[in-house]
């Protein structure tokens, strides 16, 4: 909870900053799934406990993107505030945040469908054909 809510103080202090929305939307949009993907696979716990650990890889694949995309926004503030400078480690770090939140970040979505499937899939296969 305590993460969210850092996730959420950094969006809501960026949010309105022109320069940063390439980075603060997408990192939001993930933050509000994280949660919902969170609630869903809870819930679905209730009814069968192997439910956590079929969606467990993908949901910790989710969870960790979620942390980069974190580090990443705010390395992206940091070097536009520095962009100025004329060095060139502020671009670097400018571009290298684009290539993760166009490139990287997206994987997310498969991911994340991927933790939906449920347990169902992994279990299926009778014990006798391994």
């Amino acid at each position: 909870k305590r993460f969210g809510r850092r996730i959420a103080e950094f969006v809501e202090e960026h949010g309105t900053d022109e320069g940063m929305q390439d980075f603060i939307n997408p990192l939001a949009d993930l933050g509000d799934k994280v949660t919902k993907l969170t609630t869903e696979l809870g819930m679905k716990a209730f009814g069968n406990a192997d439910e956590v650990g079929g969606a467990a890889v993908d949901y910790l694949r989710v969870c960790g993107h979620l942390v980069f995309a974190y580090l990443f926004a705010r390395m992206a503030r940091i070097a536009l505030d520095k962009k100025d400078s004329g060095d060139p480690f502020y671009a670097a770090k400018l571009h290298t945040a684009r290539f993760y939140f166009a490139k990287l970040l997206p994987e997310t979505a498969g991911l994340i469908r991927t933790a939906r499937a449920g347990v169902a899939p992994l279990m299926a296969m009778d014990e006798a054909l391994f």
